[in-house]
């Protein structure tokens, strides 16, 4: 009995000695044809235990981002830290090995960069054949890499977590399952889909296409905003460029500056370009409380490692006091009414405060406003009686609220909108001016000539009147009944209307 034991025991080691120069000649020799390039393999184990056990280390597939991919220094386009299996022991002495799972810790895939295609499309790659068959791949810890081919651009860089692959058939692409995690916002995007064939030629032409869901991601680890953010949506493509097309839900989105929290909904179609790592959207349609806008742009990555965001934004039907509460502070917010605009949106990268950091230059014209602070709205329409020279209707000024139009060019730089012109016109009167409006509220600084249809002397009553019609000629100017310069000063909740004749006075055209 025990000759028989150490015979069945010298056997088997004659076995495994056998079968690590065979795997590991077959493992060369297949993923060598498969990807016509060098394959470098550091170590191979091989036990024997309820069938035959296979562990390896240090597997290097090297792609031709070189002329020569057998020349040292050139980097692996696969590179897997370890793998193992288990198959029956009888496969091995099969002309073509089964296997049914493949486990992989820390895959690892270089995509070359685009200029590299034409001299993989060139190359010649070794001769032999496919003598291991895999139907499942199991990895955890992936990585896939994007070279671009601007130099000090960072490539383009996919962690996923877990990844499960089976193999459909020759020439057949490998159907996946996988979990990527996603730094900024922080969550997991669970996807599933297609990959391949591999185009061991060009890798970047290796088609990919499935669909993804995106849950509780937390824009909060995006410095500047907040909000739980949830998407779904379809990918197509290539591995150079995807195209994306989903959904996002934000029922909570905020902006650091005002802290209001607004339900955001958008609809997208994006391109990842491989090239560069850039993102091209075009177009998002998105909507904010009552309000909804179309932008397109691109998000361009940068160096260090950041992001600069520039869109045309172009706003249709919206609700001033929507756009407002998302970005201004003081609530509730200044003003009400239907808004039309068209920005330019510009977000650079960096650790810097969201209002130290955006920009905005744009157009607007908006409708039927009104304001919510009633000293304003009062003043407001004050103006307009007086304005059409009807000053005895004062008293009952608390019963009439006059809506506004307002138009106007502006930029956004440091928490300050300037306004290079702005147009506002109420029931008798109209004003050009210029100014700035921070977007805490505290600050107020317009200045701009008034334009009314009454003469000086009609907007007021009684001996004032007659007083005033001497000087009625100074003040009819360019076709007005009274034009004269003012100004807008104060903060939000104290405003100050007032005449600017060379700032000297802060006398209030209402209250005279």
């Amino acid at each position: 009995m025990a000759a028989l034991f150490a015979t069945i025991a010298i056997c088997v080691r004659i076995a495994i000695l056998r079968a690590e120069p065979i795997l590991r000649t077959r493992v060369i020799e297949t993923l060598s044809t498969r990807f016509k390039s060098r394959v470098e393999l550091a170590e191979l184990h091989v036990w024997i235990a309820n069938g035959l056990h296979v562990g390896g280390k240090g597997l290097k597939i090297y792609g031709a981002t070189d002329p020569n991919p057998w020349q040292d220094g050139v980097q692996p386009l696969l590179e897997i830290g370890e793998f193992r299996f288990q198959t029956a022991l009888r496969n091995l002495f099969r002309e073509r090995m089964y296997v049914d799972t493949i486990f992989v810790d820390s895959l690892t895939m270089n995509i070359p960069p685009a200029k590299d295609r034409q001299q993989m499309k060139n190359l010649r790659g070794r001769s032999g054949k496919m003598s291991i068959t895999v139907e499942h791949f199991v990895c955890a810890g992936t990585k896939l890499v994007i070279n671009t081919e601007h130099p000090g651009k960072p490539p383009l860089e996919f962690d996923i977590s877990s990844l499960q692959m089976i193999d459909m058939g020759p020439a057949q692409p490998l159907r996946f399952v996988a979990t990527l995690v996603n730094p900024k916002p922080v969550g997991d995007i669970r996807s599933n889909g297609l990959f391949g064939p591999f185009t061991e030629t060009s890798p970047r032409d290796t088609a990919v296409a499935g669909a993804y869901s995106f849950t509780h991601a937390d824009l909060g680890t995006i410095h500047g905003i907040g909000g739980i953010l949830s998407s779904t949506g379809q990918y197509a493509g290539t591995l150079g460029r995807i195209e994306v097309n989903g959904e996002t839900d934000t029922p909570d989105f905020r902006v650091a500056v005002s802290g209001h929290s607004v339900p955001l909904h958008t609809d997208f179609h994006a391109v990842v370009d491989g090239t560069d790592g850039d993102t091209y959207l075009d177009p998002v349609q998105a909507r904010v409380l009552h309000s909804s806008f179309t932008a397109n742009g691109k998000v361009v990555r940068m160096n260090p490692r950041g992001h600069d965001i520039e869109l045309n934004v172009i706003m249709g039907q919206a609700r001033i006091e929507d756009l407002l509460l998302l970005g201004v502070k003081t609530s509730p917010p200044i003003m009400s009414g239907k808004v039309q605009m068209r920005t330019k949106f510009s977000l650079q990268p960096g650790a810097a405060e969201i209002t130290d950091r955006l920009r905005l230059a744009g157009r607007f014209h908006v409708a039927d406003g009104y304001f919510s602070n009633e000293k304003v709205q009062t003043r407001i329409d004050g103006l307009s009686l007086r304005g059409l020279g009807k000053p005895k209707l004062l008293h009952d000024a608390a019963q009439i609220t006059v809506p506004s139009d307002l138009t106007g060019t502006f930029t956004l730089k440091h928490g300050m909108l300037s306004f290079s012109s702005l147009h506002f016109q109420v029931p008798g009167t109209d004003a050009d001016m210029k100014g700035q409006y921070s977007l805490d509220g505290n600050t107020f600084d317009f200045h701009g000539q008034l334009k009314m249809d009454a003469k000086l002397s009609q907007m007021t009553t009684g001996w004032k009147s007659i007083l005033l019609k001497p000087v009625d000629p100074f003040f009819s100017k360019h076709g007005a009944g009274t034009e004269i310069p003012f100004k807008i000063t104060g903060t939000r909740d104290e405003p100050h209307f007032g005449t600017d004749f060379h700032h000297k006075t802060e006398n209030s055209i209402a209250d005279r």
